[in-house]
């Protein structure tokens, strides 16, 4: 088995650390375990229950988090916990039994029109990937099974994945009436049968780690990143909620160009490219007290 490499990452919680992984450790499941006797199914948690200052485990699709006890602090044992956690993963050790993973609640799964025509939204109550990932083709699709078996059908254009929801672009060979509910049950189905969502690489594969998104941002100047925050607080909880994202590409000091990428339902939106393009050309003018700034908005 490949070694996997584990990541700490501090939470708002002082007493609670996340250790990521790169690759995925259930499939689209989270588990929490108050004590050892509640973690039976679950070989890892059991393990690290041993250790006297674990007070909780959670484990979710990439990572494991721990709530510590008062009686240590995290600088003094989190390194010994992460190198704990990476040679059980490393060695192939069980995470979750197969009784564990059993679904606990139905899975549902709802459509949901967007501002593109071309669009549509399928939310369902689970998380289904930790990060988004967007599919043009189905060769681009390899390191996602659901996505892959979504480009099967011939109306399927693009495959958008967020948090807990889908958004597909088909082509305008066919109506959305004639395709939406065979889409919504196929998804639906696939979860529901535990079938694999993302291949465990797909996250490093993809660069699409916590560690190299936090690595890509320390990367950018002062101004690139205050675009960032700007685009995650203020724009992308609203595009999202109509299925699609704005993903920040570039600043040019020089020219005081900003391109950003239009994902999802915003890609090829009618109205998108020229509404999103200005709402945030005045936002940054705005915020950053900078008149000069210009948006270019290109579709994924």
């Amino acid at each position: 088995m490949s070694k996997t490499k584990i990541t700490i990452v501090p939470t708002s919680n002082e007493t609670i650390l996340k250790f990521e992984a790169d690759r995925f450790l259930t499939n689209h499941n989270s588990f929490e375990f108050n004590n050892i006797d509640e973690a039976k199914h679950s070989p890892l948690a059991q393990q690290l229950f041993y250790l006297p200052f674990v007070k909780k485990v959670y484990i979710a699709s990439n990572f494991v988090a721990i709530e510590r006890f008062n009686i240590v602090d995290w600088s003094n044992v989190q390194d010994e916990v992460a190198q704990q956690i990476e040679k059980y993963l490393s060695d192939g050790g069980v995470i979750v039994t197969e009784e564990a993973s059993k679904p606990k609640a139905a899975v549902t799964v709802y459509a949901e029109s967007t501002p593109n025509p071309s669009v549509m939204k399928f939310v369902c109550n689970k998380v289904l990937v930790p990060n988004l990932y967007e599919f043009t083709s189905i060769e681009e699709a390899k390191p996602s099974p659901l996505a892959t078996a979504l480009f099967q059908f011939p109306f399927v254009k693009n495959v958008f994945m967020e948090k807990n929801f889908i958004s597909i672009t088909k082509f305008d060979i066919i109506e959305w009436e004639e395709i939406t509910l065979q889409l919504r049950e196929f998804i639906k189905s696939y979860v529901e049968q535990g079938k694999t969502i993302l291949n465990d690489d797909a996250p490093k594969q993809l660069n699409k780690t916590e560690e190299a998104i936090e690595q890509k941002f320390e990367a950018l100047d002062d101004t690139s990143k205050n675009i960032v925050n700007i685009l995650e607080e203020y724009v992308k909880p609203a595009v999202a909620s109509d299925g699609g994202n704005i993903e920040f590409r570039s600043y040019d000091e020089s020219t005081k160009k900003v391109e950003v990428l239009l994902q999802g339902a915003c890609s090829g939106c009618p109205s998108s490219t020229f509404t999103l393009k200005n709402g945030i050309e005045n936002m940054l003018k705005e915020m950053l007290n900078d008149n000069t700034i210009t948006v270019n908005a290109i579709n994924g």
